[in-house]
């Protein structure tokens, strides 16, 4: 087990340098100046000689290279820069925002969890009948709706109308969170609520279930020990997935709801091509995709014996 950590680390390692070369590569092939822009949005003239002592003074007059073995030197000490725009420490931002991210991803998740797998089994143990196409009918209405939408919806019925919630949040609380928690969880429920479904109902048509039936098994001690066991492959792929995209903070939820985690930072960054930040959070996803890949597959040889890391089963 320890090989195969350290082998997959090492394998790693050469993603993660590529996906910072290519986004370090595609920021400075943008369209416009990160120097221009933060004149512009303060207002006002300013002159070209300006424009270049700050350029200059952000080392954005340097070669390419040359600015990218500078930053990835920094980022190895622990050094990720500083902001372009409002003058701090690039991690010191970031580490100040991670906290609302990790508050929503994991009440996000917890949610999701509550509500696809009960009723993705519920659905998978009743099939056919009228209590999954009514499941399986919400389920649809639920994936059908973008993110923006429902967090409309949610807005104008627990905000505006009962103002059991504030419109948008009011710092990193529990209850400024439910509104994007509820959000968040709801598009996620009713997408792995059909996964959760079918996985389930394909374990329930295997033979060994006919077979345990059939040497008196009571249904629901095969459904906990046996069936929902070998789903939970399934489950924890979606479950991955999603912390992943969770970690990496969903930015047009932030955004609507003023949550100040890293999405929004992100949003805000790019807005302003502030170079430090948005490379700082592209490191930030490549690390997050590249441990939850990693830990799920770890997952996968806990979960199920027949999977060898690294060994074909004969």
């Amino acid at each position: 087990m320890k090989k195969y950590i350290i082998k997959r680390v090492f394998q790693l390692i050469p993603i993660l340098l590529g996906i910072t070369f290519l986004s370090f590569a595609m920021m400075r092939m943008a369209g416009s100046d990160a120097v221009e822009e933060l004149y512009s949005n303060a207002g006002g003239m300013v002159s070209q000689e300006a424009v270049d002592a700050k350029r200059a003074e952000l080392g954005l007059d340097r070669p390419f290279l040359i600015q990218y073995g500078s930053w990835l030197g920094g980022m190895l000490r622990g050094d990720m820069g500083i902001s372009y725009v409002s003058g701090r420490d690039v991690f010191e931002t970031f580490i100040s925002r991670l906290p609302a991210t990790l508050l929503l991803t994991g009440l996000s998740v917890l949610v999701t969890v509550l509500i696809s797998i009960p009723l993705g089994i519920l659905a998978a143990v009743q099939h056919d009948t009228l209590t999954d196409y009514l499941l399986r009918f919400f389920s649809f209405i639920g994936n059908s709706m973008p993110g923006f939408f429902i967090a409309l919806l949610l807005m104008h019925l627990l905000s505006i109308k009962l103002g059991w919630l504030p419109v948008i949040s009011n710092g990193t609380s529990l209850r400024s969170a439910l509104m994007p928690t509820l959000t968040l969880a709801i598009a996620m429920s009713a997408k792995y609520m059909r996964q959760v479904r079918a996985a389930v109902l394909e374990e329930l048509n295997k033979d060994y279930v006919a077979g345990a039936l059939a040497r008196g098994v009571r249904k629901h001690v095969i459904l906990i020990r046996s069936v929902l066991r070998s789903a939970m492959l399934t489950i924890v792929t979606l479950l991955a997935l999603s912390i992943g995209s969770l970690l990496g903070g969903t930015a047009i939820i932030e955004s609507i709801f003023m949550w100040d985690g890293v999405g929004k930072l992100a949003v805000d960054a790019i807005t302003m091509r502030d170079y430090p930040v948005i490379q700082a959070y592209v490191v930030w996803m490549a690390i997050i995709y590249v441990l939850v890949n990693l830990v799920t597959d770890l997952l996968y040889h806990a979960l199920d014996p027949r999977i060898r890391l690294g060994v074909v089963a004969e």
